[in-house]
């Protein structure tokens, strides 16, 4: 009995790992599941893991204050759902800058699985993304990371602090990639801005306004195309980094 009581609590303290993920992060957050379903799965994942590692969790509870293996377990899945949010992030401000510099900033889609105003470009970089980390196998490579943290950090390893010279890497790594997926389409919409600024000294009387938004908005429909179709291995670099970069932040505190 005392076992059975001692494997459910580590799968309740092991569920911390994975629910912040599962249930706040993109791009689980993008799936049109309700919150409390992808809790659940993180609650069933965590039994899974207990199950089949009983060694490494439960039998390390004793001795130890439950208020501290929740927040030890909870600051290790925070780190995992950051990492996540982050990269999704710095895509979406990537496509919000664009949808800025094509004169569609303030234009905005309200996505009904978020409830949230998102820019134009950003949706359709962020949704590719999330497609993209699906079909590549991304959750497989999660749950890799999530059983390869219960063998590093077992449940009662201890509270972390984190490694904030790790942490600014990564954030300044994930935005510079993410602007590289949309580099081509800002070039070419600069250019645009550089040819219509020498018609506007060359032809006055031209409404220059409105021809730049059109040629603008013209290119961003041709070009974000074809900026997606080539930065296959940006998109790929930037979701590896998501996965694999929360191993760099943990430390003992």
């Amino acid at each position: 009995m005392g076992a059975w009581v001692d494997s459910l609590e580590a799968s309740l303290l092991v569920s911390l790992r994975l629910a912040p993920a599962l249930a706040f992060a993109q791009p689980f957050s993008l799936i049109r599941i309700p919150v409390t379903v992808r809790i659940l799965i993180a609650i069933g994942l965590a039994l899974w893991l207990v199950d089949a590692r009983p060694a490494l969790t439960a039998d390390r509870l004793a001795g130890h204050g439950f208020i501290g293996l929740m927040a030890g377990e909870l600051a290790i899945g925070i780190s995992i759902a950051l990492a996540l949010q982050l990269a999704f992030g710095a895509i979406l401000w990537a496509g919000g800058v664009l949808d800025f510099q094509a004169g569609y900033g303030l234009a905005t889609l309200a996505d009904p699985t978020t409830r949230e105003e998102m820019p134009l470009a950003g949706t359709v970089l962020v949704y590719g993304a999330a497609a993209l980390f699906f079909t590549t196998g991304g959750q497989y490579d999660l749950l890799a990371l999530w059983v390869a943290s219960i063998e590093t950090m077992p449940v009662g390893y201890g509270l972390l602090t984190p490694d904030m010279a790790a942490l600014g890497s990564y954030i300044g790594t994930v935005f510079i990639l993410a602007i590289g997926l949309v580099g081509a389409a800002m070039l070419a919409i600069f250019l645009a801005d550089i040819v219509i600024a020498f018609l506007s000294r060359t032809l006055p009387q031209m409404n220059v306004l409105l021809l730049g938004f059109q040629v603008k908005a013209m290119l961003l429909l041709v070009t974000l195309p074809l900026a997606i179709a080539l930065a296959g291995a940006l998109f790929l670099r930037i979701l590896r980094l998501a996965i694999t970069a929360p191993t760099n932040w943990w430390s003992v505190g």
